[in-house]
């Protein structure tokens, strides 16, 4: 667990040293993909949300796929203690059932938006593009072109996730109901 809390800080903090030196669109997709398997450890979900200990985490994207293989490359060969990662391109809501991290990002898109309200109250983290959260638990916002995100706790709880401590004191903002 230690040596994931240390890659989630470095990369942060090659977010903070190189984004200024770069656009912030090229480095952009290759953080935030980063960013979604890395978040995973820092989750901790209902037991009953997992058949074994060894069933892949699944993350899904829904409204369009701004990673191309840059998130598929960031996951190749990962494993969340016994558990590999495994990525969903969804084209409708209705097919993000099963999944355990659920990235959105067009929140306000209709489907997504549909999505959301399925996602409510289910063991899923939800992750979106929009500084204010539009429904997501955690938020990716650009900040003096660095890629950060914030938590909303209170969703969290919601959907019966317990986010640690460790990982709400890298957020820009932690509050309950963001």
């Amino acid at each position: 667990m230690l040596w994931v809390l240390r890659m989630l800080g470095a990369a942060v903090l090659s977010v903070s040293t190189g984004a200024a030196a770069c656009a912030a669109g090229s480095l952009e997709a290759p953080v935030k993909a980063t960013y979604l398997y890395k978040l995973v450890p820092f989750v901790e979900w209902p037991a009953a949300t997992f058949a074994s200990p060894t069933q892949p985490v699944v993350l899904c994207l829904l409204g369009g796929d701004p990673f191309g293989a840059v998130l598929d490359q960031a996951v190749r060969g990962q494993k969340i203690g016994a558990r590999a990662i495994v990525v969903h391109r969804l084209a409708r809501a209705e097919k993000a059932a099963g999944c355990h991290v659920l990235y959105l990002p067009a929140p306000r898109a209709p489907a997504a938006a549909e999505a959301l309200q399925s996602a409510h109250g289910a063991p899923v983290l939800t992750v979106t593009d929009q500084a204010d959260g539009a429904g997501g638990i955690v938020n990716f916002v650009l900040r003096d072109n660095r890629v950060r995100f914030t938590i909303n706790s209170r969703a969290a709880a919601e959907n019966g996730l317990t986010i640690s401590s460790k990982l709400l004191n890298l957020a820009l903002d932690s509050r309950a109901g963001r």
